[in-house]
């Protein structure tokens, strides 16, 4: 398949390391390098979507495009704007969140025959999730690092031994700050932020010191 990566080399090389090397891939920085290219591409992963001005920018595409909707959701991009010629899914597009067994994905309809289709061309598995912003493995990963920054800030541990915990007692493959290094601490903060704003569940308002941190 002919698969479309809007965003930055980093988002390019992991679609390449989860979907494998027998697509032909091409990689944009920008919507406004897409125009020419969408009549050729069967599938597109779009990982900056806030950055689009209309959704109509796709309606030369016949083909699925997944959109990163851990800051925005589905429906707030797409409207009643969505075509018929093609499919739109959200994905969470943080970065080490796209490379995994299982792909987290939102839709804005209940029949899952176009996604299962897609992700059977693509060999992955997936996971259907409500159509939220921050989705779900990324919202609780980064409300974890959150806590984390918390109790740092409040002098219970330090960072290594919470990283060290976490990994001996949950099993978990990072620590709270290892996988904060991985994501980026920006990422973190904006998501946190995104889902308060979503939610106003206090468990998302960022630490200080996290968004001290984020602001360097």
């Amino acid at each position: 398949m002919n698969i479309l990566v809007i965003g930055t080399q980093l988002n390019l090389e992991e679609a390449k390391q989860k979907f494998g090397e027998e697509h032909t891939w091409q990689g944009v920085t920008s919507h406004n390098q897409i125009d020419d290219l969408l009549n050729s591409t069967d599938v597109v992963f779009d990982f900056i979507p806030e950055q689009i001005s209309n959704f109509t920018i796709y309606k030369k595409t016949t083909g699925t495009i997944f959109l990163n909707t851990v800051l925005i959701t589905l429906k707030s991009i797409c409207g009643d704007q969505a075509s018929k010629k093609f499919q739109a899914f959200g994905f969470c597009g943080l970065p080490t969140f796209l490379n995994r067994n299982l792909l987290e994905v939102s839709t804005l309809s209940d029949d899952q025959t176009a996604l299962e289709e897609i992700c059977k061309k693509l060999h992955t598995n997936f996971a259907r999730v409500a159509d939220r912003v921050g989705l779900v493995t990324p919202r609780i990963i980064c409300m974890i690092i959150n806590e984390a920054y918390y109790t740092v800030e409040e002098g219970t541990a330090s960072r290594n031994d919470i990283d060290l915990a976490m990994k001996l007692g949950t099993n978990y493959p990072y620590g709270p700050f290892e996988w904060c290094e991985k994501i980026g601490v920006k990422n973190v903060r904006d998501l946190l932020q995104a889902v308060y704003k979503d939610t106003l569940d206090e468990r998302y308002l960022v630490c200080d010191l996290l968004m001290q941190e984020a602001k360097k």
